[in-house]
């Protein structure tokens, strides 16, 4: 059957080729779904990894039928990605993170998630810009550069979060799920940091300058997404939605966490930081501020529209390798591409493991005696590993920084765009083939017994070791004087500087916070 005299066929007939091409794309997502729901417990093959195998028939078919013009059922362009695909899939990612793992290793996850992408951004940077020579591809400037680094510091864990039990190992999963998302957050700001820079004119302070602007996009996009979060769970509260109806704060949940995101790209802030946050306060406060209805319905419809959009991504990025007007523009000798290819994926395990393992020793050595929950060998391995693949951030960033609408006419940066997705499909399929075996290879036996005395409640009750913990104690021994509480207070700050701001926190989220907001323990009456 020819695809394209039906496509033009069919848009005669109703004069709207989009709804065609909608139409198609959403058969063929639906098709991905029942597929990769019959494969999910494969060892090898994952929802993403199917949703890129079935884009890349879908295009070939395509391109085959409309005689090698056209892969696509849509053109892939950076705004729909930035502005409808990627939000639900962070906010998502807040909302159902398990906070008290997550903030127990705040301090690691940010040591991975931004000190990290800097190490791997300079390795990337500068590799290429020495290597791409050397292999005889050349004609990109120091800024062309720099962008390269931040595209390829952008992680995809999807493949290893799918693989990983947020039950069985917690600690492994806060750390690869926290990084991911924080990762991504960073290197988007450090790439829109990069964009600003007037490369005929660097000077010693630009490096400060760059460094400066980060710390404020990177503060500023936090404290708007908590204080959404906040007015969203304040709002809930003080105005009785839950007593009327279900549907409006379902909708008035769904929107502020939108409008969060929109209104830190309007502000030029971070969008993915604004809204992961806003989705950890929105969790925290304003879900316990809803009927028991609409927590059931939050829960799922956030998770199903993140799906959704996940899958649409690799769905689209499978089809997008067929993309033969990008392969066209490209005039590279195929031995240079294979070089690019080859260089790439080399400095992406350099510039992962560069900083995974110093990391995490350094973690292991600042963790305190009496909570040594160490990261081992084989933990920092499945990190390094997860952290390999790179996913849409990246074909995001590189569609941004080299074409103009998803079109290039350059046929050096042609060949970037086209590298780019080789690289992603390639760090995807294979290394997310073996992320399973590897996985089980490293960690065999992982059961809930491991994790009973790190895997607190997250509802907001006390876990078994914050009740026996001493410092809960002072405040009610009427024989103990304010200097020994004092001093009982800072030796156990000391000791155990994670557990005791965490219970610190506690006690003023208890008296302060939650009375306004609300949260764990307040119960709406069902409208």
């Amino acid at each position: 059957m020819d695809y394209s005299k039906l496509i033009d066929d069919f848009s005669n007939f109703t004069g709207r080729s989009t709804v065609v091409s909608i139409s198609i794309f959403a058969a063929v997502l639906c098709l991905c779904i029942l597929i990769g729901h019959l494969f999910e417990e494969h060892r090898w093959v994952n929802e993403s990894i199917t949703a890129i195998l079935i884009g890349g028939i879908v295009g070939a078919i395509i391109l085959f039928s409309s005689k090698g013009v056209n892969s696509h059922i849509l053109r892939f362009d950076e705004e729909l990605f930035f502005i409808y695909l990627l939000p639900p899939i962070i906010f998502n990612a807040g909302f159902q993170v398990k906070k008290k793992q997550f903030f127990h290793n705040f301090r690691t996850i940010m040591s991975f998630g931004v000190l990290g992408v800097f190490i791997s951004f300079s390795i990337i940077s500068v590799g290429c810009c020495w290597l791409y020579p050397k292999v005889g591809f050349s004609g990109l400037n120091l800024q062309d550069y720099l962008a390269l680094g931040t595209i390829f510091s952008s992680t995809d864990t999807i493949c290893t979060l799918q693989v990983l039990s947020q039950e069985e190992t917690p600690r492994l999963y806060s750390l690869v799920f926290g990084e991911g998302v924080v990762n991504d957050a960073t290197s988007v700001v450090l790439y829109n940091a990069i964009k600003k820079i007037d490369v005929s004119s660097l000077e010693g302070r630009t490096v400060l300058k760059v460094l400066g602007d980060f710390l404020y996009l990177f503060t500023t996009s936090t404290l708007l997404g908590v204080a959404t979060g906040l007015l969203t769970a304040y709002g809930l509260k003080a105005l009785y939605f839950g007593r009327h109806s279900t549907d409006r704060e379902i909708a008035l949940m769904a929107l502020m966490a939108y409008l969060s995101y929109m209104l830190a790209e309007l502000l030029q802030l971070s969008g993915i930081l604004t809204v992961f946050f806003c989705g950890i306060v929105m969790s925290h406060y304003a879900w316990h501020n809803v009927t028991e209805n609409s927590r059931i319905t939050t829960r799922n419809i956030f998770a199903a529209m993140s799906f959704m959009a996940e899958t649409i991504i690799f769905l689209y990025v499978g089809m997008d390798a067929l993309d033969i007007d990008k392969w066209k523009k490209s005039e590279t000798r195929l031995r240079t591409v294979f070089g690019i290819y080859g260089v790439t994926l080399f400095l992406i395990l350099l510039g992962r493991a560069a900083f995974v393992f110093p990391l995490s020793v350094m973690s292991n050595y600042f963790s305190s005696p009496s909570e040594r929950q160490l990261i081992t060998f084989k933990h920092q391995v499945v990190i390094w590993w997860a952290g390999l693949m790179r996913g849409a951030v990246s074909i995001a960033l590189a569609y941004n920084q080299f074409t103009f609408s998803g079109v290039t006419w350059d046929p050096i940066h042609a060949t970037i765009v086209t590298s780019t997705i080789v690289v992603v499909l390639f760090s995807t399929l294979v290394f997310g083939f073996l992320t399973r075996p590897l996985i089980t290879m490293m960690l065999p036996h992982r059961h809930q017994s491991e994790t009973g005395n790190h895997h607190g409640s997250d509802n907001g009750s006390p876990s078994k070791d914050d009740m026996i913990f001493p410092f809960l104690t002072l405040d009610n021994d009427p024989s103990s004087s304010g200097l020994l509480q004092a001093k009982q207070s800072l030796s156990m700050l000391l000791e155990r500087p994670v557990h005791t701001i965490h219970v610190h926190w506690r006690k003023f989220d208890d008296a302060y916070m939650r009375p306004v907001f609300g949260g764990p323990g307040l119960r709406i009456e069902e409208g």
